[in-house]
C-alpha cells in the first residue's frame, strides 16, 4: 500500500503554513509543528526531548487524522493536549494554520491550547540549508565522501573495488554488450539465453506471463524471444533483473512504500506506453526508455547495500517527511542520492550512456544532455504513477510546457496510466515472476 502525499510547492512555501506531524514511542504520542516547506530533522528532536520518537506509518496517520472528531474545534483542541514540540522559528506565533500531509486535514490551532506543555527546539531544515551542507565535487567524489563518512571504509584505490560490490556474471556482461550494439539482433541473443539455464527459465516464465498474452503455448526459448517478447524486451528485462538481483531488496524500507520490483516494472511499462505516443520522428528509442524505467530506482538498492544502519534511519526520515522530494531527504541523511550512486554503478558496469544519464537525471528538469527526452519521460511517468499510489514520492504537478517539449498531451499520459491500472493483476504476476524467479 502507498499513500499519495502532495508535495509542498513554492506556492505553499509561506512560513505561515505549518506542518503537523504525529510521532510516538513507548511513552506515547507527541505532535510536532514546523514550517510546511521544511524537512523534520528527527535527530534534533531525539536530542532535545531525550525520547526516541518515531513517525507513525502513513496508513496509521491517515486513520488517526481522519477521525470525525478532528473536523470540529473541540476535537482539534483535544488533540493538542498531546506533548507539542514546535520549531524555534514559530516561537512568536499565537495562531497556527496547520496542515497534515497524509490527509490534508487543515485548521487553525491556537497557542492557548498547548502553551503550558509546549517545547521549542530547532526542528526544521529547508532544502536550501540541506544543499549548503552537501559535499562539493562530481558524483564520484560525493559518493567517496559519503562512503568514508558513513562506513569504516577508506577509499585508497578504485571506488568500485573498495566497495566490494558484486560483479556482473559473464552472461550479463554479454547482454550489456548486446544492448550497446545497434547491429545486434535475435540471432546473437537466443544462443546466449540457451546457454544460461537460469536466464532461459526466466525468459520462458516472462513469455508465459498474462501481461504479454501470448497466443498458444510457448515451447522453446526461440519461441519465447521471437514470437512473444522480442529482442529489446528480453535484453531489457534480463539486464534490469540482473542488475537488481546483484543486490538484495532491503528489509527495513519505508512502511507503506511501493515494493522495489513493483515500482520498477510499473515505471518501465508506463514509460514504454507513453513513449509510443510521442511522434515517431522525435521518439526516443523505446527499448532504452524501458530499461531506464526499470532501473530508475536502482540506486535505492545500492544505498541499502552500502549503508545498512543509515538506510533504516533514511526510511524513518522518509516517513516523517512524505511531502519532501526524496533527494533532499537522502542528502540530509546520507549526503548522496540514489540517482548519483545508481547511475555511477551502472556506468561502471558499462550500461549505455543514454540509460545511465536518464537514471541520473530523471528528477532534474534542468538537465539538457544526451538523455534529456528519456529523463523527462521517466519524470512524467513517475509523477503520474504517484497520483495513483503506484510510485514513491510526493505528488507534484507536471507542467504543460514539459509535456509540450515531448509533443505529448496530458490526455495521452492519462490514457497510458489508465491502461497500467487496468492491467495491474497481469503486471503484478510479472512482478512476482521477476522478484521470485518463477
Amino acid at each position: 500500500m502507498s499513500i499519495a502525499v502532495k508535495s509542498i510547492s513554492s506556492a505553499d512555501d509561506d512560513a505561515k503554513t505549518i506542518r503537523m506531524v504525529l510521532l510516538n514511542d513507548h511513552e506515547g504520542k507527541a505532535l510536532v509543528l514546523l514550517p510546511a516547506n521544511m524537512l523534520l530533522n528527527l535527530v534534533s528532536i531525539w536530542k532535545h526531548s531525550g525520547r526516541h520518537l518515531q513517525p507513525v506509518r502513513g496508513s496509521d496517520a491517515t486513520k488517526f487524522f481522519s477521525q470525525a472528531a478532528l473536523k470540529v474545534e473541540v476535537g482539534q483542541e483535544k488533540l493538542f493536549r498531546l506533548p507539542v514540540f514546535i520549531d524555534r522559528s514559530l516561537v512568536d506565533y499565537e495562531r497556527f494554520n496547520v496542515v497534515e500531509a497524509y490527509t490534508g486535514l487543515a485548521f487553525e490551532a491556537h497557542k492557548d491550547w498547548f502553551k503550558d506543555h509546549l517545547s521549542h527546539c530547532a526542528l526544521g531544515l529547508s532544502p536550501h540549508t540541506i544543499e549548503t551542507h552537501q559535499p562539493s565535487g562530481n558524483d564520484e567524489q560525493v559518493i567517496t565522501r559519503a562512503v568514508e563518512r558513513f562506513t569504516t571504509l577508506r577509499i585508497q584505490q578504485r571506488l568500485e573495488d573498495t566497495l566490494g560490490l558484486p560483479p556482473l556474471p559473464a552472461s550479463m556482461k554479454r547482454l550489456v554488450e548486446l544492448r550497446s550494439d545497434p547491429s545486434a539482433g535475435i540471432d546473437d541473443l537466443v544462443p546466449l539465453i540457451r546457454n544460461d539455464a537460469s536466464l532461459a527459465a526466466q525468459v520462458m516464465s516472462w513469455a508465459a506471463s498474462p501481461y504479454y498474452a501470448a497466443p498458444g503455448d510457448i515451447h522453446s526459448v526461440d519461441d519465447a524471444v521471437i514470437r512473444v517478447l522480442g529482442f529489446d524486451l528480453v535484453v531489457n528485462l534480463a539486464l534490469g533483473v540482473a542488475m537488481g538481483k546483484t543486490l538484495s531488496v532491503p528489509d527495513d524500507t519505508p512502511r507503506d512504500g511501493i515494493p522495489y520490483w513493483r515500482q520498477s516494472v510499473y515505471v518501465a511499462a508506463a514509460a514504454e506506453l507513453v513513449c509510443k505516443k510521442i511522434p515517431a520522428q522525435h521518439r526516443p528509442r523505446i527499448g532504452l526508455v524501458y530499461l531506464a524505467g526499470l532501473l530508475q530506482n536502482f540506486g535505492y538498492l545500492v544505498l541499502a547495500h552500502l549503508f545498512p544502519p543509515h538506510f533504516s534511519l533514511l526510511s524513518r526520515y522518509i516517513e516523517a517527511n512524505p511531502h519532501m522530494a526524496l533527494e533532499y531527504v537522502e542528502k540530509q541523511v546520507m549526503n548522496v542520492t540514489r540517482e548519483q550512486i545508481g547511475a555511477w554503478l551502472l556506468d561502471n558496469w558499462g550500461l549505455p550512456e543514454v540509460v545511465v544519464d536518464a537514471v541520473r537525471h530523471h528528477n532534474d528538469l534542468g538537465y539538457d544532455g544526451i538523455a534529456s527526452d528519456e529523463a523527462k519521460l521517466i519524470y512524467i511517468v513517475n509523477r503520474s504513477l504517484r497520483r495513483h499510489g503506484l510510485a514513491d514520492g510526493p505528488i507534484e504537478e507536471i507542467a504543460d510546457s514539459l509535456l509540450q517539449q515531448l509533443e505529448l498531451s496530458q490526455a495521452q499520459v492519462d490514457e497510458a496510466i489508465t491502461r497500467i491500472i487496468e492491467n495491474r493483476d497481469e503486471l503484478d504476476a510479472l512482478v512476482h515472476t521477476i522478484a521470485h524467479g518463477h
